[in-house]
């Protein structure tokens, strides 16, 4: 099936995710839903010396509970969260993998630090034990482009295999990027989506001397604020999001439920600055406008918004003004929600996440709420469904994502039913 300008339809086919709630978007959205936060003290380092203590990490984590030892002590956690994310959105999506034409089915995917773990790890063996006793797997765990390559050994993908790193933007851009990859007719199948894993004291140290970091330290569940006056900065998250795509003709043929269409996607930047966005909100604007052009999409249309929503003054400030400029009146109307409230921001794979969620949104015809919202902020003031989840009738959700470097992406989901 091809849309009004030629182009293959793109259908969602199966979502899967690793995240502090557990395994599978059933897990995440339940968690969402009810309100609960993911955020707590670190218990991976030792924070006595940090100004910021907490972070949504996740605990207990196994990966040998879904592939073997001997492939998961060759990946970084980066890696490891992301094959399980995808196992389990294949999982989701009852494809059979025998069944694929190996060179049209592919993978993109988005990462922002890669696998930093390892760089951390082998880097300490090579100060305090020497060069030889650095691991022969140092270069394949912690080189970025790997995860998405693990993934194409593990699940036997032959086609287009693409790495995508725009910081928090990453995992859009990789849904983006898998997204004209089908419509082109250079793919039918694509695993996409991001993971990151950087809960760490390096990472940690640098974005607290940012001041970016929330310091709530006291509070952790209440922490992350998007949109209140009180907000204080971000929190660290981690985990990893996929989607199984397809052309609508290969979903079809093999009778998938279509949870939903990618629509149209956008980009933009700011080019404004190395962190901050650009308090005109234009970079946003023009990275909406695309979406929603490239989706034949009017602004009346769009019932839902997930916000990049991470809780610092600068960018929730920005997106709202942004979300002003391109919705006008009907921005008032729109429902907009920020899970990082919950989630925290993880980073290269948050996009991803969230799209976890919009697609689970739009099957269920439920909004997850923005936790923490308890002050309104004078310069954010829209709907962004504060403190509990809410019945609605979602068509079509438009989706932000925003990186440092003022790398900006947009994704436009609409309901098939």
């Amino acid at each position: 099936m091809q849309d009004f300008s030629g182009k293959r339809r793109v259908a969602v086919t199966g979502a899967g995710c690793v995240t502090p709630f557990g395994v599978g978007r059933g897990v995440l959205f339940d968690s969402l839903l009810a309100g609960k936060s993911a955020v707590s003290l670190i218990s991976s380092f030792d924070t006595s010396d940090f100004k910021t203590k907490i972070a949504a990490e996740i605990k207990n984590f196994d990966p040998v509970s879904y592939f073997p030892k001997s492939e998961t002590r060759k990946m970084d956690r980066v890696t490891q969260l992301a094959a399980v994310a995808a196992k389990d959105a294949i999982l989701d999506s009852g494809i059979k993998l025998e069944t694929l034409d190996r060179s049209r089915f592919g993978i993109v995917l988005g990462v922002g630090f890669g696998g930093i773990s390892t760089t951390l790890e082998q880097h300490k063996v090579l100060i305090e034990r020497g060069a030889r006793r650095v691991s022969p797997f140092c270069v394949p765990m912690m080189i970025p482009n790997m995860t998405a390559g693990f993934l194409s050994i593990l699940f036997g993908a032959e086609g287009p295999n693409e790495t995508v790193s725009t910081a928090c933007a990453s995992s859009s851009h990789a849904i983006a990027a898998a997204t004209g990859l089908i419509r082109s007719g250079k793919a039918d199948v694509m695993i996409c989506g991001g993971s990151e894993a950087a809960i760490n004291p390096l990472v940690l140290a640098a974005f607290s001397s940012m001041n970016a970091l929330s310091r709530r330290n006291d509070e952790p569940e209440k922490a992350c604020r998007p949109f209140d006056k009180n907000r204080d900065g971000f929190v660290l998250g981690e985990g990893s999001g996929i989607l199984i795509l397809e052309s609508f003709e290969h979903a079809l043929s093999r009778k998938a439920a279509i949870y939903a269409e990618i629509a149209g996607t956008g980009s933009s930047a700011d080019a404004f600055h190395i962190t901050s966005p650009n308090p005109d909100g234009s970079g946003a604007v023009n990275s909406m406008k695309s979406a929603l052009c490239d989706s034949g999409t009017d602004v009346s249309e769009v019932n839902l918004i997930y916000a990049h929503g991470t809780g610092t003054s600068a960018n929730d400030a920005a997106e709202t003004k942004a979300v002003k400029a391109v919705f006008g009146e009907n921005s008032y109307k729109i429902p907009v929600t920020a899970i990082k409230s919950m989630t925290g921001h993880a980073l290269g794979a948050a996009a991803a996440i969230e799209a976890v969620s919009a697609v689970s949104s739009i099957i269920s015809g439920i909004i997850p709420p923005t936790i923490n919202l308890e002050t309104p902020d004078p310069e954010c003031d829209l709907d962004y469904v504060p403190n509990f989840a809410r019945k609605a009738e979602i068509k079509t959700v438009l989706a932000n994502s925003f990186g440092f470097g003022g790398q900006n992406s947009t994704l436009v989901f609409k309901d098939v039913k």
